[in-house]
């Protein structure tokens, strides 16, 4: 089992007409993650904390539609998360958030995850908003120490970083837990660092995404592969760094030295299909074919 941590929240996008109306759709990075290793067919799990209310229901029937357990997901009164998405020029997404008060910030570390679980999955907003972060980090060093492969994706949201150096040098604190550090260009930009100093500093590997131009991957053994991103038509990047995370785990998890070249062709079919339709939509296995 892949267990997945971290925020579910909803995203309000523009619904085109009204001008300026607004449309509800489950979100969050690692919910995306989680729907998208349930939609490959992977057995997993979603480890959270997600409101009683409206939105929050609506959040946890996505998650079981695609097949996801949600045994491990805490519930709690206080309200859904909301973020408001704009896209730019490029199709990327920007992000403001509302987030206090709300549910998923108050995650305990659980007790043990099931014995069955081979991977966790962690990042994005999760990691930033206390006191559910604390719990987060908690559980990435915990399952790090058990021999669990870990997955880091911190999907940077600046707007919610009340203190840039201090985010910078917890993150470090992170990296001798991490087996794979996913991150984009813009990340690794706003983080400052290199991919060096990275594995120096623990990570077994980093895998970097380049939007068009792909992804590329370097490991503390000195391997480096990269491949293209397929040519698509895209609608937008919503869910696209999230549906990478899910088929580099969904490729690694099985255990046995890493196909790199295997795993980031996966990855970058997968991303490629999200890219082209609106919002957070990770392909089904089907959908990527015996490849």
């Amino acid at each position: 089992m892949i267990v997945v941590g971290g925020e579910a929240l909803i995203d309000l996008v523009p619904a085109g007409q009204p001008p300026g109306a607004l449309l509800p759709r489950p979100g969050g990075g690692p919910y995306n993650t989680a729907v998208a290793l349930g939609r490959l067919g992977a057995q997993v799990a979603f480890c959270s904390r997600i409101s009683t209310d409206g939105f929050g229901e609506g959040l946890l029937a996505g998650l079981r539609a695609a097949g996801v357990d949600v045994s491990l997901v805490q519930r709690g009164p206080e309200p859904t998360t909301l973020a408001v998405p704009s896209l730019g020029a490029d199709g990327s997404a920007v992000y403001g958030f509302y987030a206090e008060g709300t549910a998923d910030r108050l995650f305990r570390l659980p007790d043990a995850l099931p014995a069955g679980a081979r991977a966790l999955a962690v990042g994005t907003c999760s990691l930033v908003l206390e006191p559910g972060a604390s719990a987060y980090e908690a559980l990435l060093r915990r399952e790090a120490a058990r021999g669990l492969l870990t997955l880091l994706d911190p999907n940077v949201r600046p707007a919610l970083i009340a203190d840039p150096a201090a985010y910078r040098a917890r993150f470090l604190g992170w990296l001798p837990s991490v087996s794979v550090l996913k991150l984009s260009e813009d990340d690794a930009d706003w983080l400052g660092g290199r991919v060096d100093d990275w594995l120096a500093a623990g990570a077994s590997a980093v895998v970097l995404t380049r939007g068009a131009k792909g992804l590329a991957v370097r490991t503390r053994e000195g391997a480096e592969h990269s491949v293209p991103s397929p040519a698509v038509a895209v609608a937008d990047t919503i869910g696209a760094g999230d549906t990478v995370s899910a088929a580099l785990l969904h490729r690694l998890a099985g255990g046995g030295p890493p196909d790199w070249p295997d795993v980031l062709a996966h990855a970058a079919r997968a991303a490629a299909l999200t890219c082209t339709r609106p919002g957070a939509e990770p392909p089904y296995a089907a959908e990527l074919g015996a490849g």
